[in-house]
């Protein structure tokens, strides 16, 4: 199963680098060294990525979390703004297609010279009802202007799908920031939880070793053990105890870490630590590598920027061809305000076309293209990473899961052990057959012991999170 992931996944990434013209990776570059074999969670009919994040974690105190999370933390609410930026970029890039038309007023005065054209022509003419030029001649205009570039090479309209191409990519990045939110807030429930039990294992240590250290202070009595033990022992409780105070300042960072995310000031984090050991993480679904596409955001944010990347050398080719324009105005002019209304005699319109091509240094122009066919580039090679990225990530939290389902079973009878053994110990020490420090090394190997599995259990939680996260999941 986990080979044939494998494959397809290359072949993915193959035909995306032959689309954009770029070199196949070689076998030996692309090849990942992955297990035989794998069962935990692994289907070709379904992928979680597509399940929503409240039906994935059934810890309603976690749920919450989240929620407060994603509607309250400052970097999902800075993208929203970028988005709204992103959005109304469309919208200016759509009206730059469309005729501009605006309405205006001007007024204006000139005297011109006695003994030039326009001096001879006012002492030859003569104005309404028979009046000579004042020697100061107004000029008072009001109507509409319009001016249009036709879009014939389709520039303006491949910069607005640019725009709409780079907000939907927006849009995935937000995306992809709940997705990580969701990830991080997870985390950092389960790390909380994870010190509780820490923190509780210990205290039941402490009250066994406080046990011990009172059935060697009644020994001592009876001259069946000497000081060095009782010191031995009281040193031992001592240390426990100082180390309950290390996790309770873990469990104070990891709680403003927590809330630093909701984005809230740090508080008592309600959580549900009772019957950790006893959950059974749940497993997603891998699926086919081409559901990856679907259901990660970076990977949709890199095909879409992809896309505007490829738009963008359209808009920059068309800077070669001529531009076509069309300005047009209607309105009246006059001498005078009282003559301006006057129709039709104050009556003026003009309607003109312009065409224009560059000729003569056009090195701005073959710049700006040159740029955009190697973003073109860039964004190939960094959508080719993505999938990548995306694909290692899944295989190895596959295989993270199997291994530590594994490693879990073999710690937990490591633990039942040595929990055992420390009845055993304790007996053979009250009936003189060992040492006190037999005692105290068996309590250790079993505190060290329980320490490691808990570790391990919020391993198996987190990459149960991961696996989901790296599938596409959490920002549903």
């Amino acid at each position: 199963m986990i080979k044939a992931f494998h494959l397809m996944a290359l072949a993915l990434i193959s035909l995306t680098l032959q689309a954009c013209g770029i070199p196949e990776l070689t076998k030996k570059q692309a090849e990942v060294h992955l297990p035989d074999s794998f069962k935990p969670g692994f289907s070709e009919k379904a992928n979680s990525g597509t399940v929503k994040w409240k039906d994935f974690f059934e810890d309603r105190n976690l749920s919450k979390l989240i929620d407060i999370a994603v509607a309250n933390n400052k970097e999902v609410n800075m993208m929203l703004q970028r988005i709204s930026t992103a959005e109304n970029e469309i919208q200016a890039r759509q009206g730059a297609y469309l005729p501009f038309v605006g309405i205006g007023a001007g007024a204006d005065g000139e005297k011109v010279g006695k003994y030039t054209r326009n001096g001879a022509v006012e002492d030859g003419l003569k104005l309404a009802n028979g009046q000579s030029f004042p020697t100061f001649l107004g000029n008072y205009q009001f109507g509409l202007f319009s001016s249009w570039e036709i879009d014939i090479w389709k520039k303006l309209r491949n910069a607005k799908e640019v725009a709409v191409l780079d907000y939907m990519a927006t849009q995935e990045g937000k995306n992809f920031l709940v997705t990580n939110l969701v990830g991080e807030v997870a985390h950092a429930y389960y790390e909380l939880v994870a010190l509780d039990n820490q923190l509780e294992n210990l205290n039941q240590n402490i009250a066994i070793q406080q046990n011990g250290l009172e059935v060697v202070k009644q020994l001592q009595i009876y001259a069946r053990t000497n000081t060095l033990a009782v010191k031995r022992y009281q040193a031992e409780v001592a240390k426990n105890q100082s180390r309950r105070f290390e996790i309770m300042q873990q469990i104070t960072v990891v709680e403003n870490r927590l809330n630093y995310l909701l984005g809230r000031t740090p508080q008592p984090i309600e959580r549900t630590s009772i019957g950790f050991m006893e959950m059974k993480p749940k497993v997603p679904d891998a699926g086919i590598p081409s559901q990856l596409l679907q259901n990660r955001p970076d990977i949709r944010k890199a095909e879409l920027e992809l896309k505007a990347a490829d738009l963008n050398i359209d808009v920059a080719r068309a800077d070669f061809y001529p531009s076509f324009g069309i300005k047009a105005g209607i309105g009246f002019d006059a001498f005078a305000l009282k003559y301006l209304v006057n129709t039709p005699e104050s009556l003026a319109a003009m309607v003109a076309g312009e065409l224009v091509a560059p000729l003569v240094n056009k090195n701005a122009i073959i710049a700006e293209y040159k740029n955009a066919n190697a973003k073109q580039i860039q964004t190939a090679y960094e959508y080719e990473q993505t999938l990548l990225n995306a694909y290692a990530e899944v295989a190895n939290q596959l295989s993270n899961i199997n291994n530590l389902d594994k490693n879990y079973q073999l710690k937990r009878a490591q633990v039942d052990s040595l929990v055992q053994s420390i009845d055993v110990a304790n007996q053979l020490f009250k009936s003189a057959r060992a040492d006190y420090l037999d005692v105290l090394l068996t309590q250790r190997d079993a505190l060290e012991a329980k320490r490691e599995l808990i570790e391990t259990k919020q391993k198996q939680v987190d990459a149960a999170v991961d696996l989901y996260k790296a599938l596409g999941g959490g920002w549903q």
